[in-house]
């Protein structure tokens, strides 16, 4: 048998190795029997790929941060360009404003102008009215006061006598 027993105390061995031994062969073996299937080369490959693909999602990220960054730098730019727009429609509607309100006050006073313009002149048509209408009147009575005074005064003779004569001075205008 290879196998030698011993007794009490000694180790078992065979080919001359012990257990130790003999694990440290088989170690080998495998290692042998890896190397030469190219198992490195095989794991390297697959760890070249996944550090090929952390890149890919490094460089990946590293270009979304780009872009996140020029989309704030973008909208800040925006936000900036609008509270200025703002302002300045703020102060354009304030300006403006403030010519409402003066032509505004312009354009009552020119109202309160003309109506009081309006206003004295129907008070001075109301006065030429009323002028007219007390000559109208005293016209009237100046006429029914001659008419009576002449009725008084004056008989047919002196009635044929004045028509004659206005007949008379009726033919020398027309001539």
């Amino acid at each position: 048998m290879l196998l030698t027993i011993l007794a009490e105390g000694a180790e078992a061995s065979a080919l001359g190795l012990t257990a130790t031994g003999w694990v440290a062969v088989g170690v080998l073996i495998v290692f042998g029997i890896m190397l030469w299937t190219k198992v490195p080369a095989i794991i390297a490959g697959i760890l070249d790929r996944q550090i090929a693909e952390i890149r890919q999602n490094l460089d990946e990220a590293a270009n979304l941060r780009k872009e996140a960054e020029a989309l704030k730098a973008e909208y800040e730019a925006k936000t900036a360009g609008a509270q200025a727009e703002i302002e300045s429609l703020m102060e354009r509607a304030e300006v403006e404003a403030a010519t409402l309100v003066e032509q505004a006050q312009a354009d009552t006073k020119a109202l309160i102008a003309r109506r009081k313009k309006m206003a004295e002149e129907k008070i001075g048509a109301a006065e030429r009215a009323a002028i007219a209408e007390v000559r109208a009147k005293a016209a009237t009575a100046a006429t029914q006061a001659a008419e009576v005074l002449i009725a008084a005064r004056h008989d047919s003779a002196a009635d044929k006598a004045l028509v004659d004569k206005a007949i008379g001075e009726l033919g020398k205008t027309i001539n």
